[in-house]
């Protein structure tokens, strides 16, 4: 049998608005209540745009492809940052969700409420946000995740240790060259000394040609067919027994414009592999509980799925984005001590990743792709309009 772990990560930050020197301490506009309309940091015209053009046109796909066929099978994440938006703003998603979820097909994945770094300044709130991520899911989708991913992919041996002893059957990683050397990302792994829990490591290059260079004219291989996708395919498997496709749910309508034929590539590989001989799609799960792992596999530095790097430098690289991280994370007794959950919430919410993603300076291999995702108009931007939320949230929490 030949297994395809197809695992998509929807997700949208609450961005911080523009927010004033002279708005801290004055008791104003919360700080995701953005007063321009069409302004790239309001979050409630970006959910509902992005819903528009990749929610609900990709989850009808998906529910098409599940009611044509009925071996196919995906897994997905969905922090609560989201669905509280989605609650707002477009129900109906959460409704889309609801349904893929009732097929027993889509095996939604753990992470964090927050879709936060917790994990590398606080243990206790990680967590806690693991925790309330986990009610969250129960609530709305009446399971319980079984399987683990970190914000950004960011894991390290610590973390599969911790996933082992919070009860986790295994987690996801970026299978980066540097890391796997010779071996392929197309087995399962096991965490050094906790061998009953797995890695599902992701096959970049194969997850890139769709996620990244599928719109690029530029690429020698363009334009990517479904033919062409599936001998590809069919290659990794020479030597393997999964191939591990992980991207963003956006890449679909959003990050690629459906007048690429993203949407129409993506559904004729589905069925073209599938009218394969002994072809078929697993939930991360089946893959973890149908292949046994052939080795542990160490990863003592943190490895994520940014950049030529693969490292936390897109998120903590420069003197801003510690500050800020550092900064937030400081304030953690005093806001918890105040027991006020509207401020408690606004101070989980500026853990998101996205907020230090924004301050990102590297402008050399990796620049164009962090400008591309950012709603300020530059770094420096993003950071004062953060610290300003920060000083609000310190004043607010001295003044209770």
């Amino acid at each position: 049998m030949r297994s395809i772990t197809l695992y998509l990560h929807v997700h949208q930050p609450w961005r911080v608005r523009r927010y004033s020197i002279f708005d801290v301490g004055a008791g104003g506009p919360d700080y995701w209540s953005e007063p321009d309309k069409y302004a790239k940091c309001n979050n409630e015209f970006i959910l509902r745009k992005v819903a528009e053009k990749s929610f609900r046109p990709m989850n009808k796909l998906l529910l098409r492809l599940m009611d044509r066929h009925p071996e196919f099978k995906f897994s997905l994440s969905i922090p609560g940052t989201l669905l509280d938006q989605l609650a707002l703003w477009a129900p109906d998603v959460i409704k889309d969700f609801q349904a893929l979820s009732a097929t027993g097909r889509m095996e939604i994945v753990s992470e964090t409420y927050y879709h936060s770094l917790a994990f590398f300044y606080d243990r206790e709130e990680f967590e806690a946000q693991v925790k309330l991520h986990r009610d969250k899911i129960k609530e709305v989708f009446g399971v319980k995740p079984m399987v683990f991913r970190n914000t950004e992919l960011a894991y390290n041996d610590e973390i599969g240790i911790w996933a082992s002893d919070f009860g986790f059957k295994g987690v996801l990683a970026e299978g980066w060259d540097g890391v796997l050397d010779w071996r392929s990302p197309g087995y399962v792994y096991s965490v050094p000394g906790c061998e009953g829990t797995g890695l599902l490591l992701k096959n970049y290059r194969l997850s890139d040609d769709i996620a990244f260079r599928f719109p690029d004219r530029g690429w020698k291989e363009w334009p990517l067919t479904a033919e062409k996708y599936l001998k590809w395919m069919e290659d990794a498997f020479i030597d393997c027994p999964l191939v591990n496709l992980f991207m963003d749910y956006e890449t679909f309508g959003e990050n690629i414009w459906a007048d690429t034929g993203i949407f129409s590539f993506f559904e004729k590989f589905v069925e073209l592999w599938l009218g394969g001989y002994e072809n078929r799609f697993v939930t991360v799960s089946e893959a973890l509980e149908e292949n046994k792992p052939v080795a542990p596999l160490s990863m003592p530095d943190t490895v994520s799925w940014a950049d030529t790097e693969r490292d936390l430098t897109a998120w903590l690289g420069n003197k801003m984005q510690q500050e800020a991280m550092r900064t937030a994370y400081e304030l953690k007794d005093s806001v918890l001590q105040t027991a006020d959950q509207q401020l408690i919430e606004d101070w989980r919410r500026l853990q998101t990743s996205d907020h230090p993603y924004y301050m990102c300076t590297k402008w050399f291999s990796d620049g164009d792709v962090h400008a591309y995702f950012s709603p300020y108009d530059s770094p420096y931007d993003a950071f004062l309009y953060y610290m300003n939320a920060l000083r609000d949230l310190r004043y607010r929490a001295e003044h209770r």
